[in-house]
C-alpha cells in the first residue's frame, strides 16, 4: 500500500529549513512534492556543509522524496507556469516573509481564483499580520523571542538555544497539522482555505507549562538544566562513566528506586520521603543524589532500575543513537537512492501506519531535476512550450 497521502499534490515554494520540512513531512506521507527552485542556484540549502560527495547532507535530511523544477519567479511567463501547475495541486506552501508572493501575483487570493479548492499554507518568523509581520526570521530569533532560551541551560549561565532547531521544526510541524485539518475540511466543504502559521506563535505555543507556571505564580521561570520544576528526581543525572535520565515521580515509583539503590531510609526520611519534602531540600537532595548516582556506571544503573520497575535511560551521544539497535529495528535510518550518488543514508519517520505505511525510497532531488516531467505532467505543457520556456530564461 502507498502512503496515506497518495495522490495528494504539493506544490512547495520552502526553502532552507521550516518550509521544506513540512513538504518533507507530506513527502513521507505519499503526497507528490514539487519543489520550486530558482534556476542555477536553487534552495541556499545546496550549499551547507558538509556534504557527501557533491550532495549537501543538510539539504538531503529535509529534501528526500521530492521532484525539484527550476523556475525564475521574477521572469514574465513564470506566473502563468505557476498558474498552471496551481490548478491541480491539493497544497501550496511558501515560507517567503509576507508579502513577497503578492508582489509577485502569486498570493493567496490569485490561486485561490484559479482553484478554489487549494490549501495555501504561509509560514513566515512573524505571521502575515502584526507590527513584527515584515521582519526577518531565523530560528534562534524565534526561540530567543519565544522565550525557550530563557528557560534552557543551566542556572546562572548565559542562555542557549535548543540541540537542534526548534524555532523552523516547532513550524514546520504546527504547519502540517494545520494542513491535514485543512485536507479532512475540505472534504466536507470543497474549499480551501489559507493557513498562516508563525514561528514565534509556534514557540510560545510549545512554552505552555512555563507559560501556565507563570501565570499561577507571577514567577518568571528561569533555566534549571535537565531538572523537572515540577517533580523530582526527574533529570540526568552523572555517573561513573556518562549520564543517566532518572524519573521516580510517584511514591512508589519512589519507593522503588530507594530499594534498587539501597537508600531504603530515604522512603522513611522526612527531607526525602514525599515529592513536596525533596523539592523543599532540593539542594541537599541533589547532592546526595549526584554522589550515590556515581558509584555505578550508566550500565549498571539501567540494569538495576530496569529489574525495580524504574523509568530510566542513557543520556546517549548521536553515535550512540544511530548505533542503539531499538531505534534501528523501528526503521529509524533508512538508505535512499540518489540519482547520481546512488544509496544515501537519511534519518527515517516516527510516522507509522498499519495499512498505508510510509516509504521513504528517493534522495533528495538534483536542482531541476523534474522540470520536463513535472511540467509536462502537472501543466499539460508540450515539449516545444517548455523549450520555450528554457529559451526564455524562465526555466
Amino acid at each position: 500500500m502507498a502512503g496515506p497521502l497518495e495522490g495528494t499534490k504539493v506544490l512547495s515554494f520552502g526553502r532552507m529549513l521550516s518550509g521544506p520540512y513540512a513538504t518533507m513531512l507530506l513527502a513521507d506521507l505519499g503526497a507528490e512534492v514539487v519543489k520550486i527552485e530558482a534556476p542555477k542556484i536553487g534552495d541556499l540549502a545546496r550549499f551547507a556543509s558538509p556534504f557527501i560527495e557533491k550532495v549537501s547532507s543538510y539539504f538531503l535530511s529535509i529534501n528526500r522524496g521530492k521532484k525539484s523544477i527550476t523556475l525564475d519567479l521574477k521572469r514574465e511567463g513564470a506566473k502563468k507556469v505557476v498558474f498552471d501547475l496551481a490548478k491541480g495541486a491539493d497544497i501550496l506552501l511558501e515560507n517567503f516573509r509576507p508579502g513577497a508572493m503578492e508582489r509577485l501575483g502569486l498570493g493567496y487570493d490569485a490561486i485561490r481564483d484559479i482553484n478554489p479548492r487549494i490549501i495555501y499554507a504561509s509560514l513566515s518568523g512573524f505571521g502575515q499580520e502584526g507590527p513584527y509581520a515584515l521582519r526577518p526570521a531565523f530560528d534562534m530569533i524565534a526561540q530567543g523571542m519565544g522565550g525557550v532560551m530563557s528557560i534552557t541551560g543551566e542556572a546562572g549561565r548565559p542562555p542557549a538555544r535548543l540541540g537542534y532547531s526548534m524555532g523552523d521544526i516547532g513550524a514546520s510541524l504546527f504547519t502540517c497539522i494545520s494542513i491535514l485539518a485543512a485536507l479532512h475540511e475540505r472534504d466536507k466543504s470543497g474549499q480551501g482555505q489559507h493557513i498562516d502559521v508563525a514561528m514565534l506563535d509556534s514557540q510560545v505555543a510549545l512554552c505552555e507549562n512555563a507559560c501556565a507556571r507563570y501565570f499561577a505564580t507571577g514567577e518568571i521561570p528561569g533555566p534549571l538544566g535537565s531538572r523537572h520544576p515540577l517533580f523530582t528526581p526527574f533529570q540526568a543525572f552523572p555517573t561513573k562513566d556518562g549520564y543517566v535520565v532518572v524519573v521516580a515521580q510517584l511514591p512508589d515509583d519512589w519507593k522503588r528506586f530507594c530499594e534498587a539503590a539501597g537508600r531504603e531510609e530515604w522512603v522513611t526520611d522526612e527531607k526525602y520521603a514525599s515529592m513536596e519534602a525533596r523539592l523543599e531540600n532540593y539542594d541537599e537532595f541533589i547532592e546526595e543524589m549526584n554522589a550515590l548516582m556515581r558509584t555505578r556506571t550508566t550500565e549498571a544503573w539501567i540494569a538495576l532500575l530496569d529489574a525495580h520497575r524504574v523509568m530510566c535511560g542513557p543520556v546517549n551521544n548521536i553515535e550512540q543513537v544511530v548505533k542503539d539497535p531499538h531505534i534501528n529495528d523501528r526503521g529509524m535510518f533508512v538508505d535512499v537512492e540518489h540519482s547520481t550518488q546512488g544509496s544515501l543514508k537519511v534519518v527515517g519517520t516516527p510516522m507509522k501506519f498499519s495499512r498505508t505505511p510510509c516509504r521513504i525510497e528517493k534522495a533528495s532531488p538534483e536542482l531541476g531535476e523534474h522540470t520536463e516531467e513535472v511540467l509536462s505532467a502537472w501543466a499539460s505543457l508540450s515539449r516545444e512550450e517548455i523549450e520555450e520556456l528554457r529559451e526564455s530564461g524562465v526555466i
